[in-house]
């Protein structure tokens, strides 16, 4: 079960405002501040955001946990209130290449100069709390949502729910999108554990939204213990797909022929129809017509995603639950030849699990090593993947494995590159 040391205590004294910092200079003093790079309470973060005044911010809150599928849920609701005339807040995590896509309001990314006096306001309050990277950026955004004046926020989870930095903030609507194995160290051995943590941040008596067609009965009796307005895919509100439009109905609105999401993907309806039970569960104190639902569907875009750059098909799936739907895309979209795999994988995420999934669907892979001490190596990759059915190689970096596969691939041929934010990022940057 999750770990809550640090909510022992908080403290109250210095500071250590540098005015001289730039961002970089703020991010590896983040790293290093907290001995542990994840510690999961909320005592500290709650501390510091009643100091800044953060939790009495006139802005409504939108929250957003789940397994897989926060990012793109994330983005689409941002886009629906923005298209609709709002000024609004999104804050996601991790980022791909640049700290800045986290924060962002109305569309545009938060400056390197804006985060940087975020942070010196944090820091003058923070006292020697040893905050964490994580509660620091969360920190941050909330205040830059509430010095832009936005209307609403919308906040990723980063980590489970509960406990989570973000859910400091009583969110007025909540949505969890769906549950899988994954941190099973911080939020527990099954779906059912893991499920009650991500319904931590449901409040009595506001929306409870599940986009999951068959959550773990956890979510919902969690929703319904603390009085929260239950919400459920296929119970109160439903989806009727074809192939070139989708339907949405919930208790209250309907939406015929709406555009399909422009991120790819079967499972990208599922995500979009939580989104809209978001939508709709706020429509009271925020009104939002068909063309920004539109708007938003048609203009949705989350870098990492199955993307298509530069030859390449790149993809952040990093569990067993993403790597399915990867799998599935990469199925419903067969090449005239042979599909070539780049690897790179953290040990804590479950790799065989992943590259079993994988195995059907590409002929061979080579794997990459990503940054100790989270991440393995070339060797160690490689050799679970041949244990899982794969053909596998060693190739040094991701820069190396993907001149590998590009060498290897022939007319026809395509190549993925998978497994974690960090080789996606990577493989970005060899691209610029």
């Amino acid at each position: 079960m999750p770990r809550t040391d640090g909510d022992a205590a908080v403290a109250s004294g210095g500071s250590t405002v540098r005015s001289d910092w730039r961002l970089a200079d703020w991010l590896a003093w983040q790293e290093q501040l907290n001995p542990r790079s994840i510690e999961l309470g909320l005592t500290r973060s709650r501390f510091l955001a009643e100091r800044l005044g953060l939790l009495s911010a006139p802005c409504i809150t939108a929250t957003i946990a789940g397994t897989n599928g926060k990012g793109s849920s994330a983005t689409l609701a941002a886009g629906i209130w923005q298209a609709a005339g709002y000024r609004v807040g999104r804050y996601l995590s991790p980022h791909l290449l640049r700290y800045n896509e986290r924060i962002a309001i109305d569309g545009i990314e938060a400056s390197d100069d804006a985060i940087c006096a975020a942070f010196a306001a944090i820091d003058g309050a923070r006292g020697d709390l040893p905050l964490t990277y994580f509660e620091f950026g969360t920190l941050a955004a909330l205040w830059l949502f509430r010095e832009a004046g936005c209307t609403v926020q919308v906040l990723e989870v980063g980590l489970g729910g509960r406990l989570d930095a973000v859910n400091i903030v009583d969110a007025d609507a909540a949505l969890v999108t769906n549950i899988g194995l994954d941190h099973t160290d911080w939020l527990g051995p099954d779906r059912d554990s893991i499920g009650r943590e991500k319904a931590g941040i449901y409040r009595a008596g506001r929306a409870a939204i599940c986009a999951e067609h068959e959550p773990p009965a956890s979510v919902e009796a969690e929703a319904r213990r603390i009085g929260a307005r239950w919400i459920a895919a296929g119970r109160q509100f439903e989806v009727v797909r074809s192939d070139a439009a989708w339907s949405w109905k919930g208790e209250g609105a309907e939406y015929r022929e709406l555009p399909l999401p422009a991120l790819p993907g079967a499972f990208q309806i599922d995500n979009a129809a939580g989104v809209l039970a978001l939508i709709e569960a706020l429509q009271g104190r925020l009104l939002v017509g068909r063309s920004a639902i539109e708007a938003g569907l048609r203009g949705l875009v989350l870098p990492g995603r199955y993307q298509r750059h530069d030859g390449l098909i790149l993809d952040v799936a990093h569990n067993l639950e993403s790597a399915t739907v990867l799998a599935a895309q990469l199925r419903a979209e067969p090449c005239a030849g042979r599909t070539w795999l780049v690897l790179g994988m953290l040990a804590d995420k479950p790799v065989a699990e992943a590259c079993r999934v994988l195995a059907s669907v590409v002929d061979a892979v080579w794997c990459a090593g990503l940054p100790p001490p989270r991440g393995l190596d070339d060797d160690q990759l490689a050799t679970i993947a041949r244990r899982s059915g794969l053909v596998a190689h060693a190739a040094g970096t991701v820069r190396d494995a993907i001149s590998a596969a590009r060498a290897a691939a022939e007319p026809g041929d395509r190549i993925v590159v998978c497994g974690s934010f960090l080789t996606v990022a990577a493989a970005l940057e060899n691209s610029r």
